[in-house]
């Protein structure tokens, strides 16, 4: 697992031993960056949810974002975003929290400061749409905000909730991710291919 590119290109990430923790393939990051950069360069702020390795928000940060939140629960897992964000040099543009992705999203509720959101969580997680239209109530994004979700083909995301269209779904073998875009207009067409 590496930093695919930017200033932290080649960067090798470290990851926690064991099956705890699902990283998203490096050809699956590569296709996501490809189609968020289509959308213009990469600036702003990132909230990364269920980080893992931090290596969604590692990336964020090579590519041009000013500043990321990794929230993981698990104190190991936290350890190793950490010295991640430290071997990258980009330590000082990202803050890990350690807690559940709930509790998180309550203390920022009305945060609206986030330009992406990326939440990658367990493939087998039955919350995901709960996470979602949290995040969406909560308003942690503005107009215009990209919502980024990983997730299992087999789990089926409608294409609007109130208060984002999605906006591109793809599936590579078995992954998929479905990007959303944040705004009062969640009636526009269904995803791209």
């Amino acid at each position: 697992m590496r930093v695919i590119t930017g200033r932290a290109k080649g960067h090798k990430l470290k990851a926690p031993k064991g099956l705890g923790t699902r990283p998203m393939l490096d050809r699956v990051k590569e296709s996501l960056f490809s189609v968020l950069e289509g959308y213009g360069p990469v600036r702003g702020r990132v909230l990364d949810l269920y980080a893992g390795t931090g290596a969604l928000g590692i990336e964020f940060l090579s590519r041009g974002a000013e500043y990321a939140d990794f929230v993981e629960q698990q104190p190991h897992v936290c350890a190793i975003i950490q010295a991640n964000l430290e071997h990258t040099r980009l330590a000082p543009y990202g803050r890990v929290h350690q807690m559940p992705v709930e509790r998180f999203l309550h203390h920022r509720r009305g945060a609206g400061s986030y330009d992406y959101i990326m939440m990658d969580p367990p493939y087998a997680d039955p919350k995901i749409e709960q996470t979602i239209t949290t995040i969406l109530d909560h308003g942690l994004g503005h107009e215009g905000s990209l919502l980024i979700v990983g997730h299992s083909p087999r789990v089926n995301l409608a294409d609007a909730y109130p208060g984002a269209t999605r906006i591109k779904y793809r599936r590579l073998g078995d992954s998929c991710f479905s990007i959303y875009r944040l705004g009062s207009d969640s009636t526009g067409a269904g995803p791209e291919a």
